[in-house]
């Protein structure tokens, strides 16, 4: 019916689907920042939010950057890519189905 099980857009919808994930993300959005700051931004344990950025980073949503003895995380795109071209694959066919309703609709009857 469709193409093979993509495991990047896997990981990265398994990973999007935790809110803590998502803040995390939403954290280091904007600059690098070490996991102690991430961890302070989002309320989080430096422990648990060590976890949420290791399964970030194997769904390739985030990567680290090396500053002298500091880790930075950033946002990568790679695993966000994966997640538009599945979700942009939709639109085509929804606005289709909506055009086609919305003319079917002038056309029926009323009463």
């Amino acid at each position: 019916m469709g193409a093979a099980p993509d495991p990047r857009l896997d990981g990265a919808l398994r990973a999007l689907a935790d809110a803590n994930r998502r803040t995390i993300l939403d954290s280091i959005r904007a600059h690098p920042r070490a996991v102690g700051a991430i961890a302070d931004a989002v309320g989080l344990s430096q422990q648990t939010t060590s976890h949420h950025l290791g399964v970030l980073r194997e769904a390739g949503l985030a990567s680290v950057q090396r500053e002298g003895t500091r880790h930075l995380y950033v946002v990568s795109t790679d695993g966000l890519a994966a997640v538009k071209s599945y979700l942009d694959d939709f639109w085509p066919q929804q606005l289709s189905a909506l055009k086609a309703a919305v003319e079917g609709r002038g056309e029926a009857p009323r009463g």
